[in-house]
């Protein structure tokens, strides 16, 4: 038997769309796109580049933390990027969040993202 639960919390930026902030079916999180949205002002943390990357990944540790898990929990990430210049970046903001064994990770450049934002990024976390 599936046991699937929408995850929610006003400690990350609300959904702007139809969709969930995040699915938990058993033990499985998929969390979706964080882009870098203050939660409380739903506005862009700003427009610098490492300050919107810290922002998605306070975003992503806020829902992953409401399904009752920690970033260390995810096992798949998936980063946009505007600019693929910005990838030394988000290693550096990544070791600022994670610890080995890193996740599993795709970087993918994109035309554009919601809100203009240069970062998002989504997971599947085991928890």
């Amino acid at each position: 038997m599936t046991n699937r639960a929408t995850i929610h919390t006003d400690n990350a930026p609300a959904a702007i769309g139809t969709y969930s902030q995040a699915i938990k079916v058993n033990n499985t999180v998929y969390m979706s796109g964080q882009i870098p949205l203050v939660p409380e002002t739903m506005q862009m943390v700003s427009e610098n580049f490492t300050e919107q990357a810290h922002q998605v990944f306070k975003n992503l540790a806020a829902v992953i933390e409401a399904a009752g898990g920690d970033l260390k929990d995810i096992v798949k990430l998936n980063i946009y990027l505007t600019d693929l210049s910005n990838f030394a970046q988000v290693n550096e903001v990544m070791s600022a969040y994670f610890s080995q064994p890193y996740p599993a990770r795709a970087a993918i450049g994109v035309s554009e993202l919601p809100k203009a934002a240069l970062i998002e990024a989504d997971a599947v976390a085991v928890i």
